[in-house]
C-alpha cells in the first residue's frame, strides 16, 4: 500500500476501486497489529483480519485475459436482467408449495417441514431432483395406504411444476439471454446475405 501511494500518490490511488478496497481493510487491519506487538488492553479488533479475505475477489482481474471477457460478462448482466422476473416466480413457486408443505407435513414429518424456512429448503431439494424420492419416502411411511398414494401425487406435480418445468424455464430463459448477443449477430449476417442475393437476382 505504501510503495503503491508513493507511485501513484494519494489521490490517484483511492480512485481505482481495487486499491480503495485493499486500503479500508489494511486500514481496519492496524489496530489488531498494534494489540499484538504492544500488548495493549482494548477491544481485540482481530476478528477485522477476516475481511481481508475480500481482497481475494482481486482474482477476478484475470478474467480480463479470457477471450470474449467483455462479451461474456454483459451477456451474464444482461441475463441477470432479463431473467430477475422468472427467477422471483420460481422463488415464489418454492415459498408457496413450501408453506403449504409446511401445514400438511409438519406434525407429519418434522425434520423436512417444522418450520417454514425447513420447509423451504426440503421444497428446493425436491425441486433439484437430487434424491428427490426420500422426502416423500420418509413421509408415506407413516401414513394409511390413500393418504400415502395422495402424498406421492402430491409430491409428483410438485417435482414436475418445479423439478422440471421450472428449474428448466429457469435455465433456458437465463441461457437464452446469455447468447442473445450472438443470435443477433447471426440474424444481421443473414439479413444483409439475403439483400445481397436479392441484388444478384
Amino acid at each position: 500500500m505504501i510503495i503503491k501511494l508513493k507511485e501513484d500518490g494519494l489521490k490517484k490511488y483511492w480512485q481505482n476501486e481495487w486499491n480503495r478496497m485493499d486500503g479500508i481493510l489494511v486500514l481496519i487491519s492496524l489496530p489488531s497489529l498494534f494489540i499484538y506487538f504492544f500488548k495493549i488492553e482494548i477491544i481485540n479488533l482481530s476478528f477485522l483480519l477476516i475481511l481481508r479475505l475480500l481482497r481475494v475477489f482481486r482474482l477476478f482481474r484475470i478474467l480480463h485475459f479470457f477471450p470474449h471477457y467483455r462479451e461474456i460478462s454483459r451477456g451474464f448482466i444482461r441475463a441477470i436482467k432479463q431473467s430477475l422476473a422468472v427467477f422471483i416466480g420460481f422463488f415464489m413457486l418454492v415459498v408457496i408449495s413450501a408453506m403449504i408443505s409446511c401445514a400438511i407435513f409438519k406434525n407429519i414429518s418434522p425434520e423436512y417441514f417444522n418450520t417454514p424456512t425447513n420447509a423451504i429448503y426440503s421444497i428446493f431439494r425436491l425441486f433439484t431432483i437430487e434424491g428427490w424420492y426420500e422426502i416423500p419416502e420418509s413421509i408415506t411411511e407413516q401414513l394409511s395406504p390413500i393418504w400415502s398414494s395422495l402424498t406421492r401425487i402430491y409430491f409428483c406435480i410438485l417435482l414436475i411444476l418445479g423439478g422440471v418445468i421450472g428449474i428448466s424455464l429457469v435455465n433456458s430463459v437465463f441461457v437464452d439471454a446469455m447468447v442473445s448477443d450472438n443470435n443477433d449477430d447471426i440474424k444481421d449476417k443473414l439479413d444483409k446475405l439475403e439483400e445481397k442475393i436479392n441484388k444478384l437476382l
